[in-house]
């Protein structure tokens, strides 16, 4: 598929993930009423972790409001509840403001999980990021100096290690050196938005799953006509919480913001291992590695990634019905290489230690400029008046996404913000980000796997 592509709806049959082993006994095949409501305050498309913060905030500060979200499969069915399972600050692959934000997003979801107790298998732990190229760690040394350097609040977070023992005391023997970062959470991120969607439809928020939006119309003086295959809803306010499936209802963003599929697979160690940190695994722009890997409370190993193996590097496919199979052979074989696992074995022999009990794929929505895209559609956009998005994360929704939700939910009533400039949706920026590299050429010079230039 190429950039200009539209996208098409969530697909009916979509690969198992880990989180989705035990869904919601509240949520799964949930709709609040019976009948499609024929109109709401707000409509929300999308139940991931950007539609569930969003509807949240606005009950938080606007609880008058009469909000309904409107889902094409079960709740949390897509990229949160497909990903790989942890949340950690950029602290230094963007800009420091950037990272700033990402590290308020952490402390926020770190807040609201401790101050609700929500049994979402919340950790905090250390993040582990292992170099295997010496000419990437070498520049990720100089740009981490420089900020500790210019910005010490973040540099702080940032500790650079190359002593054998040590790296072999981190498990990432094999690598040149590390960055070993604080504020590295994991987590089951559907139990987090099950939660908090469990909680808003006891609270009154109208949930209707198996219901995908088609199309939209402005309707002059009274908002949106939101088109569903159970009938139509009219609202003052529609949010697309719709991250790589915006195309399909704002084609205008077709070669803005690009679906690209992703994979992961659980693995369950045959004796017991403990790895004891999150990892983030970086190689050079040849074998452009950019793995990751958590280890869930019962012990089994979240490992994502293996991309550049894919069929088209994932891009513009938007169906996660299927798993590929040398993508799926990677994340068998590859974490002997990469670090020290205590098992006694050589690496043709990994499989039989790490035996794969989910294998999935997930949709994620890159951005053409690397940014999320939040605040109103203009016209220009195919938007109007009460049209919001907020979306297009570039594989980093976990420490952005929940900060954007609310601030976009601050937009739709009125309120300030506090949001990275580059995050705002403008017609300005629309244009300027149309006159730069697509999402496919950034893709062949592996932008989006660090990007570490001054």
């Amino acid at each position: 598929m190429a950039d200009m592509d539209r996208s098409g709806l969530p697909v009916d049959n979509p690969t198992k993930s880990y989180w989705l082993r035990d869904p919601s006994k509240i949520l799964l095949g949930h709709r609040t009423t019976e009948d499609l409501p024929q109109s709401a305050d707000v409509v929300i498309v999308g139940s991931g972790i950007t539609g569930a913060f969003a509807a949240h905030c606005l009950k938080e500060i606007a609880p008058e409001l009469n909000i309904m979200i409107l889902e094409a499969r079960e709740a949390c069915s897509g990229a949160t509840g497909r990903n790989g399972g942890h949340c950690q600050p950029a602290y230094y692959n963007c800009p420091p403001h950037i990272a700033a934000f990402e590290h308020q997003t952490y402390s926020y979801m770190k807040e609201l999980v401790e101050s609700l107790s929500i049994p979402c298998d919340w950790h905090v732990t250390t993040g582990v990021h292992g170099f295997y190229s010496l000419e990437l760690f070498n520049t990720s040394k100089k740009v981490i100096e420089k900020i500790q350097k210019n910005h010490p609040d973040i540099g702080a977070h940032i500790a650079v290690v190359t002593e054998e023992r040590e790296l072999g005391s981190l498990r990432v023997s094999p690598a040149e050196g590390a960055v070993v970062q604080q504020n590295a959470g994991s987590l089951s991120p559907y139990k987090l938005v099950a939660f908090l969607l469990e909680r808003l439809v006891e609270a009154g928020l109208n949930l209707q799953t198996n219901t995908p939006v088609t199309s939209l119309r402005s309707s002059p003086g009274t908002g949106w006509t939101v088109s569903t295959p159970r009938g139509d809803v009219s609202a003052r306010h529609v949010l697309l919480a719709t991250n790589a499936y915006t195309s399909h209802l704002l084609p205008q963003f077709a070669d803005i913001i690009v679906p690209v599929k992703g994979q992961v697979s659980s693995l369950k160690p045959r004796s017991g291992l403990d790895i004891g940190h999150t990892f983030y695994f970086a190689s050079d722009l040849e074998v452009r590695r950019d793995d990751y890997l958590i280890q869930t409370p019962n012990g089994e190993l979240i490992y994502g990634g293996g991309r550049i193996r894919a069929d088209g590097h994932g891009l513009g496919n938007w169906d996660d019905s299927t798993i590929d199979v040398e993508v799926a052979q990677y994340l068998r074989d590859e974490l002997g290489g990469l670090m020290n696992l205590s098992i006694d074995l050589q690496k043709q022999d990994l499989q039989k230690q790490l035996e794969p009990t989910f294998e999935w794929a997930g949709i994620m929505g890159f951005s053409r400029d690397g940014w999320p895209w939040v605040g109103a559609v203009p016209e220009s956009a195919g938007g109007g008046d009460g049209l919001w998005l907020c979306a297009a994360y570039t594989g980093g929704g976990m420490p952005n996404a929940a900060l954007c939700a609310k601030a976009v939910a601050s937009m739709m009533v009125g309120k300030g913000v506090d949001l990275p400039p580059e995050y705002i949706l403008t017609e300005d920026r629309l244009a300027t980000a149309r006159t730069g590299e697509t999402i496919a050429e950034a893709d062949k010079r592996a932008a989006f796997m660090l990007d570490l230039s001054d």
